[in-house]
């Protein structure tokens, strides 16, 4: 039997510095009770509204993803943020599946079925790589998600293209910022 492999992507609006939320998080990923490869990225722009995305890659038949809160505890206090599970999406397109280099970034790009003129961000210029993600259940946030890996230099330039595309584009500059893998 072929397994699916899905990308769930996680969201979080947070004012609190990287190393209060890290620890959060951390504790949150570890009642993800499936096997699963993270990726943890903070966006370095101040552009979107997500200050962090977790993106956990596992197979569609390991079992069910469920990323839920801890109750407060006076050892880990709980960081104010907010947190969306945008849902499980497929690949789609994959040129990419390593880190990004230090002298490049990620940039996000979550768009709706009424924004998604795929031919349009498939050839926007310079990236270096770009995954396409596909919503896999209906009741996803978003229709698609692209991950574009670029140059530092080029990056303000792509988003900018982007914008002048769609206005209200939800789009972010992000850093990888930790790794892990359960």
């Amino acid at each position: 039997m072929k397994k699916d492999k899905i990308v769930q992507f996680v969201c979080f609006e947070t004012p609190v510095d990287a190393e209060a939320f890290i620890t959060q998080w951390e504790q949150y990923n570890d009642l993800v009770k499936v096997k699963q490869e993270v990726i943890l990225q903070q966006e370095s722009a101040h552009k979107c509204r997500y200050q962090f995305i977790s993106q956990h890659r596992y197979h569609a038949d390991d079992g069910q993803f469920i990323f839920k809160k801890l109750k407060r505890s006076s050892h880990f206090p709980e960081v104010e943020m907010r947190v969306k599970e945008a849902g499980g999406y497929s690949q789609i397109q994959l040129e990419s599946s390593h880190d990004s280099e230090p002298e490049e970034s990620k940039i996000l790009l979550f768009l709706n079925v009424n924004e998604a003129d795929l031919p349009f961000f498939r050839n926007l210029p310079d990236y270096h790589y770009l995954n396409i993600y596909q919503a896999y259940y209906e009741s996803c946030t978003y229709t698609y998600i692209l991950e574009y890996f670029i140059e530092n230099k080029y990056a303000e330039q792509l988003i900018d293209a982007v914008k002048a595309q769609n206005r209200n584009a939800e789009i972010g500059l992000y850093k990888e910022c930790l790794v892990l893998e359960k």
